[in-house]
């Protein structure tokens, strides 16, 4: 059994693959698999994952039809034998000690997660995210991140932890995981039921994972564009996953403070009108946000 399985999900990325997969061979730490899954591309994506499986028997490829980011990892999940996995997107890269680092935290710790912060790329210029996350995990001892501050860290974003990729798991955890599929902000969906497994989370104060923020993205334009019927589509997406998360805590039996500070944060955030829309986009939203603020808190008070 490998010591890390590497899961790429892949998808019409032929301008970064080479630097992605390049990126993962060479590292520091050599006991890994990778699992690539070629989600339906129409470039040649594909026929540059066969480039590596060619060159190094540790990368394996699989294709589909398109299932999105969720039917991806859900598929990498199938032929993963390691006993930790992580995840890179196949248009990020890693620097050489990604691995490493993660491997000799999760030995020295035992913990069941261990995630770490990452730089921006965009552009052609880098920046730090959570350049102070040295501050930020220190604020517990021993970097261990209490369980209740990890979900709520989901909606917050305060300790970067929301992402599925820059992070390496436990495989156990993944047992009978599986992610929701065709489903906006799918990390915001899905990253809850990992911690709401895990026994120990540690933050490792290091960012050698390298996201980059592409123009014209699926995620760039539901963050900069003003059209009401995407931003809404949006919310929905966010307040659909709020919902799923309560849920999970009710059958968990688990109440957090913080998740319902944050939650109702989000929910008033969107009822602030927006100057770019009509009087009646206005109250259409408004009268949405209500109402389904009002079902998610009447389960709160249950």
């Amino acid at each position: 059994m490998v010591k890390v399985s590497i899961g790429v999900p892949v998808y019409n990325v032929d301008q970064w693959l080479r630097q992605c997969l390049d990126s993962i061979r060479q590292q520091s730490f050599q006991d890994f698999e990778v699992i690539m899954v070629d989600d339906g591309s129409t470039d040649n994506s594909f026929e540059i994952c066969q480039e590596y499986v060619f060159k190094d028997k540790r990368f394996k490829l699989y294709h589909q039809e398109n299932k999105k980011n969720g039917g991806v990892r859900n598929t990498c999940l199938k032929y993963m034998s390691g006993e930790y996995v992580t995840w890179i997107d196949s248009d990020d890269w890693v620097e050489v000690d990604y691995l490493k680092n993660l491997v000799t935290e999760q030995i020295r710790t035992q913990a069941d997660i261990v995630s770490m912060g990452f730089k921006i790329f965009r552009n052609g210029v880098y920046y730090l995210v959570g350049e102070d996350i040295n501050n930020k995990y220190g604020e517990f001892p021993n970097n261990i991140i209490p369980k209740e501050i990890a979900i709520a860290d989901i909606f917050s974003g305060e300790y970067f932890l929301i992402h599925m990729w820059g992070n390496l798991i436990d495989i156990n955890l993944y047992s009978g995981f599986k992610c929701s599929e065709n489903i906006m902000y799918e990390d915001t969906g899905n990253k809850f039921k990992l911690f709401l497994r895990a026994k120990k989370i540690v933050g490792l104060p290091k960012l050698n994972y390298i996201y980059r923020m592409r123009e014209n993205s699926t995620m760039d334009k539901a963050r900069s564009t003003r059209d009401f019927d995407r931003i809404v589509k949006s919310r929905i997406s966010v307040i659909s996953n709020i919902e799923k998360l309560m849920y999970y805590l009710d059958i968990s039996n688990i109440k957090i403070r913080k998740v319902e500070e944050e939650t109702n944060k989000i929910f008033n955030e969107y009822l602030v009108n927006d100057a770019n829309w009509t009087e009646t986009e206005n109250i259409k939203n408004k009268n949405y946000i209500l109402r389904r603020k009002k079902l998610i808190n009447d389960t709160i008070g249950n």
